[in-house]
């Protein structure tokens, strides 16, 4: 079965920034699939997010989500309301932050699994449960809201299509990896 890039020693530096690279410009290309919904926008985000982890594993996974957050920093539109760094101040932040350790989590999940396909998709889950915790928390605080409501606004209408996310993203995965090993 094929590994994700982090552990395949014969994957050369290159190789692996360029693949983190790939990620981060999915990631800010997602954002540009909106649709705008109140407090939190509908995105590709989680799809790639999800798949980076899958593909990557957990270390190049997060460092990809990492670079994504560090453009939003630098003020780039790049999230998907094109806030910049604003963005960081908004409802949605959580979000954003928890695309990171949502990353790892997948990443590494998938590193310690044999690679079946519901193992990718459980992994998958587990990165969108470590967004959600992210994003419900800070959606809560940065709104006043009480917990109940950020929960039924933050995350209950996003659960079946995250869990489709999830499935897209486990049935990609094995294609990604190929490529990335095939150039190594």
């Amino acid at each position: 079965m094929l590994r994700t890039l982090p552990q395949t020693r014969e994957s050369s530096l290159p190789l692996r920034l360029a693949a983190i690279a790939v990620f981060t410009l999915l990631t800010v290309v997602s954002a540009r699939v909106t649709i705008l919904v109140e407090p939190v926008p509908i995105t590709l985000q989680v799809l790639v997010v999800i798949l980076s982890g899958l593909v990557l594993g957990g270390r190049d996974a997060a460092l990809s989500q990492l670079a994504y957050l560090v453009l939003i920093a630098l003020n780039l539109p790049v999230d998907a309301r094109l806030l910049g760094a604003a963005a960081f101040v908004n409802p949605t932040a959580g979000y954003l932050i928890g695309f990171v350790p949502a990353a790892f989590v997948t990443g590494w999940l998938i590193e310690k699994s044999e690679r079946r396909m519901w193992q990718r998709w459980l992994a998958g889950i587990a990165g969108i449960a470590v967004i959600y915790a992210f994003g419900f928390v800070l959606l809560k605080l940065n709104t006043g809201m009480a917990w109940d409501a950020a929960w039924a606004t933050g995350v209950v209408p996003f659960v079946g299509i995250d869990l489709g996310k999830a499935i897209i993203a486990a049935a990609l995965a094995e294609g990604g990896r190929a490529v990335l090993l095939r150039q190594s």
